[in-house]
């Protein structure tokens, strides 16, 4: 069921529950702690149609995939955390381990992550797209093992694999480095046969060319969807990974052919970054999910300062953070900034 389904269903269900001459009453909004959940970057959280909200995310040593659930976004702080998986002494995937998002696809349970090989030199940059499958119904109990590597027609740097149902097809959308386009990464977008090959050739969506976008790194990566009024919503980070890093936005009707990049327009602002004044820094690779009444909450990450000291890969303090957000009159999601309580 989608984040748009799920909303739905909540409203539903409170307008059977309150009867015929009864105003519905939803439940008060969670109030999240600040941050959610410490030294976890790249952050996926969403309710699952059990009631559970699951949460996975990089951790500072870059060297295992995590879950944990609990029955509230703001229960995900102090929720019980279970490794899934750690990399091997060797071989490709012996090295970083970034960014998991889990998925159930055709009613199997997918993680996909980022990995690199050990070692020295700039080989551990190798970085490419991996996926992991559960033999059971249960995520966080299940044995989890190596289903293989994500396929696309370039051998080259990838990563930030996310996935969603449109219009009954199921998608994949990802970070790129395109032989002969001079960026870091760029967003692609293509229709899956299996969790780990392409039905098509992949679209590519958007390039890093704004300013905003370029910033220390040519990048667009992370994608996240949200579908609101008959609009999609494809968010991306870009830019390096300290206070620099923001969010950009993608937009195109829900109706359209989402794989002609021509139906997808760029905001030319960010639409989420640094808010100083709420010391919030960097903040981006963001997920969505919905609350139990099915009101939108964005998961980011970001720091507390500032000032970083060395590479910002390997300072550890971008912490898991949640806000509610609004939309404003023509539909757009409005982010506000991070730190701000809506």
């Amino acid at each position: 069921m989608t984040d748009t389904g799920r909303r739905l269903f909540v409203a539903g269900a409170l307008t059977l529950l309150a009867g015929p001459g009864f105003a519905a009453t939803p439940p008060p909004r969670e109030r999240f702690p600040d941050p959610l959940v410490r030294q976890r970057a790249d952050a996926q959280v969403f309710r699952h149609s059990d009631g559970w909200y699951y949460m996975t995310g990089s951790v500072p040593e870059y060297d295992r995939l995590v879950l944990r659930r609990a029955r509230s976004i703001a229960g995900l702080a102090t929720a019980k955390e279970t490794v899934l998986w750690r990399h091997p002494a060797s071989g490709p995937m012996s090295g970083f381990i970034w960014a998991p998002e889990l998925h159930l696809i055709d009613g199997q349970w997918i993680m996909y992550f980022a990995a690199g090989p050990s070692g020295g030199g700039a080989d551990v940059f190798r970085i490419r797209t991996f996926a992991l499958s559960c033999d059971g119904r249960d995520p966080m109990t299940g044995r989890w093992s190596e289903l293989g590597q994500l396929q696309t027609p370039w051998d080259s740097f990838t990563l930030d694999s996310t996935s969603f149902v449109h219009r009954g097809t199921r998608y994949l959308a990802w970070a790129q480095r395109e032989p002969g386009i001079d960026t870091n990464s760029n967003i692609y977008l293509a229709p899956l046969a299996t969790p780990l090959t392409l039905a098509a050739r992949p679209a590519r969506l958007t390039v890093p060319t704004l300013p905003w976008e370029v910033r220390g790194y040519k990048v667009a990566e992370a994608p996240a969807l949200l579908a609101h009024g008959g609009k999609l919503f494809l968010t991306y980070s870009a830019s390096a990974t300290d206070s620099r890093y923001c969010l950009g936005m993608l937009t195109a009707d829900a109706a359209s052919d989402i794989m002609d990049p021509a139906s997808w327009t760029k905001s030319q602002q960010p639409v989420f970054q640094t808010s100083a004044a709420h010391h919030r820094y960097g903040p981006g690779h963001n997920s969505f999910t919905v609350d139990h009444a099915g009101r939108d909450v964005l998961i980011y990450h970001a720091r507390d300062y500032d000032k970083i000291v060395g590479d910002p890969l390997f300072d550890p303090n971008r912490h898991t953070r949640a806000k509610y957000f609004r939309y404003r009159p023509d539909g757009t999601p409005d982010f506000g900034v991070p730190g701000e309580v809506v």
